[in-house]
């Protein structure tokens, strides 16, 4: 119920509009009826989509211009895409999924929700050219090591990319520059906050060339 998702939202200090929050309630029943039958979320109760899939999208969404075209990649179930387009109305997204069962989905979903939002049933690499996005988003896609050399020729193609990561990706990032993999690739934790219930930290990364 929507208001089950309020309470839980008050409770982390995360004040919406009561339209954003019945579209959020909306998303999150259709991923659960999905998910039944598709594996698509491990959050599918109102308090680990408030304290995950939502808080994590809030900050992120805080650092994203106005009216950027956003590239979300590995949509997977609509986190952070999704839930960005209900809370940024304003920015210009696309999600990129390589799973057709999961773009189908995602289809669908973004059609439930009115989101003017494009469904792309491919891989990132091979829907970046010329198409001029500012900013690439995901989150649990991959560990840096396995991310970077997608992009390796293709950087030219967008402005830069934001990644929510866990408190790990420190490792990574030291694995990924042993490997050489980093190059001119600039890495910034532009924000770490607190994962609820948990004493470790989320953070949103930068990575420019």
């Amino acid at each position: 119920m929507t208001t089950e998702l309020s309470t839980e939202l008050s409770r982390l200090e995360l004040q919406l509009p009561d339209e954003q929050i019945q579209k959020l309630d909306l998303y999150c029943r259709e991923l659960w009826d999905h998910n039944s039958r598709l594996n698509l979320t491990r959050h599918t109760d109102y308090r680990t989509f408030a304290e995950r899939d939502v808080l994590d999208s809030v900050k992120l969404a805080s650092v994203i211009e106005p009216d950027e075209k956003i590239l979300d990649f590995g949509s997977g179930g609509g986190v952070p895409g999704i839930v960005l387009g209900i809370l940024r109305p304003d920015l210009d997204i696309t999600l990129a999924e390589c799973v057709g069962k999961k773009a189908h989905v995602l289809d669908l979903m973004t059609r439930e929700l009115e989101l003017p939002i494009d469904v792309i049933d491919d891989r990132v690499e091979n829907v970046l050219a010329g198409e001029g996005y500012s900013s690439l988003t995901a989150r649990a896609v991959g560990p840096l090591p396995k991310m970077l050399p997608w992009f390796s020729h293709c950087w030219d193609d967008f402005g830069r990319m934001l990644l929510i990561k866990g408190p790990r990706w420190t490792e990574e990032r030291t694995t990924a520059e042993e490997a050489g993999q980093l190059g001119s690739t600039k890495i910034e934790c532009l924000l770490s906050y607190p994962m609820p219930g948990r004493d470790s930290e989320s953070v949103v990364l930068e990575l420019r060339r």
